[in-house]
């Protein structure tokens, strides 16, 4: 998909292996060869996602930032309805919640949520890995390059990642994704129990947010003063 596409669908609507990661396994979910196969796909998305988003900032960090890079860690889907969920901080990652823990410097998202958004479109997935990479991003920035609207700037780092990545030809978007991208963020604009418009901005800002980061890169994401 060509930037000039990304683009015009945006405005519109408003790989080698680098990590280990661990989305084979469904945390605290049971053996099912029935549910397994029908997540094959969607984790080949994710580790798409997830190779894709590390490789930029493994390539780009020293462009933006200084400083060395070091992934997260990726726990990947955990069934937030087992009482063998992962934790964070001392409490339970609760169902139909994706995260990045920033105590423990990991992301994880609920298997129930992925396969839902999944089943409107592959996009889906690609967007929520992104944004939570975007909030691993900012726990290794100093504050001066924090935005007070932490939520907005996700989106909008991952709006960068992603076209970064495409540049970079490790994620490679078919056409309609990028549609699919901005009726993702509308999707999980609504008011969830963990994304609320006052925390995380309504859909017109969040999704103004990821195409600014698409348009203008990492340095589009942060404060003025730190441009």
């Amino acid at each position: 998909m060509s930037r000039d596409f990304w683009l015009r669908v945006c405005m519109t609507a408003a790989i080698t292996p680098l990590l280990l990661v661990t989305t084979g396994y469904t945390y605290g979910a049971p053996a099912n060869a029935v549910d397994a196969k029908a997540v094959d796909a969607m984790e080949q998305d994710i580790d798409t996602a997830v190779q894709g988003v590390d490789a930029f900032w493994t390539r780009h960090w020293p462009e933006y930032f200084t400083g060395t890079y070091a992934s997260p860690d990726v726990l990947g889907l955990y069934d937030g309805t087992s009482t063998d969920a992962p934790t964070c901080g001392g409490e339970q990652l609760e169902a139909g919640n994706a995260a990045y823990c920033r105590p423990e410097d990991y992301l994880a998202w609920d298997v129930g949520l992925m396969r839902e958004g999944y089943s409107t479109g592959d996009a889906y997935v690609y967007f929520i890995v992104a944004h939570e990479w975007g909030h691993a991003i900012q726990n290794r920035l100093n504050s001066q390059l924090q935005e007070v609207a932490g939520e907005l700037q996700a989106d909008c780092i991952a709006g960068a990642e992603l076209q970064g990545a495409q540049n970079d030809e490790t994620i490679v978007f078919e056409e309609g994704d990028a549609k699919e991208l901005i009726e993702a963020i509308h999707s999980v604009s609504d008011e969830l129990p963990w994304t609320t418009e006052g925390d995380h901005g309504n859909a017109d800002q969040r999704s103004n947010a990821f195409v600014r980061g698409l348009e203008g890169g990492v340095d589009a994401c942060l404060p003025l003063t730190a441009q």
